[in-house]
């Protein structure tokens, strides 16, 4: 297995409980179909497990392919200067198929952003070098195709799309369970 470089650190967008034993990191890209499938199944995944479950997304923009992707991953960093990042990573992934600027900046108005600081917060050389170095941390890490999962460090080699990564999580869970009783905790 492959270990996540760097961890999940306070430079990336957690969703759920921060103290969850378990992680999951997504590396996706917000243009490819695989990562649409994947989002629901993230999503219901996260309904399942709660409490016990913080996810994060890392961008990995395959922009040879997905021309779209990369700015569509600079739209979701501007937009979390505004405390939007997984409002807009949601409208992003429900509207997969309309990533063209115009429907980015609709998107955004949607979720009431301040459009004139949106508009300038998008060409912020920053949100260029973060998702630049998720797709940098990405390449460390072993990704070499979307999406790409770690469990709580380790990257997920098996089927995410059958409901094994599910089963796996919730082996992991037990399997946590299990050595806190062990040590008394």
């Amino acid at each position: 297995m492959t270990d996540l470089i760097p961890a999940v650190n306070s430079n990336d967008h957690v969703y759920g409980n921060p103290g969850a034993p378990l992680e999951l990191v997504e590396y996706g890209d917000y243009e490819c179909p695989f990562c649409g499938r994947a989002y629901p199944i993230v999503k219901s995944i996260q309904e399942k497990l709660g409490e016990d479950l913080k996810f994060v997304f890392r961008n990995f923009p395959l922009r040879k392919i997905h021309p779209n992707a990369y700015p569509a991953a600079i739209a979701t960093e501007a937009a979390a200067l505004q405390g939007k990042f997984w409002e807009m990573h949601d409208i992003i992934f429900e509207n997969q198929r309309t990533l063209e600027p115009e429907y980015i900046f609709a998107f955004a108005s949607r979720l009431g952003l301040d459009m004139a600081r949106f508009q300038k917060d998008i060409q912020d050389e920053d949100l260029y070098l973060k998702a630049r170095k998720d797709f940098e941390s990405g390449m460390k890490s072993g990704v070499n195709r979307t999406p790409t999962f770690f469990v709580n460090g380790r990257k997920f080699n098996g089927d995410w799309s059958t409901g094994q990564l599910f089963r796996y999580l919730e082996c992991e869970l037990d399997r946590i369970a299990v050595e806190k009783e062990a040590m008394g905790s």
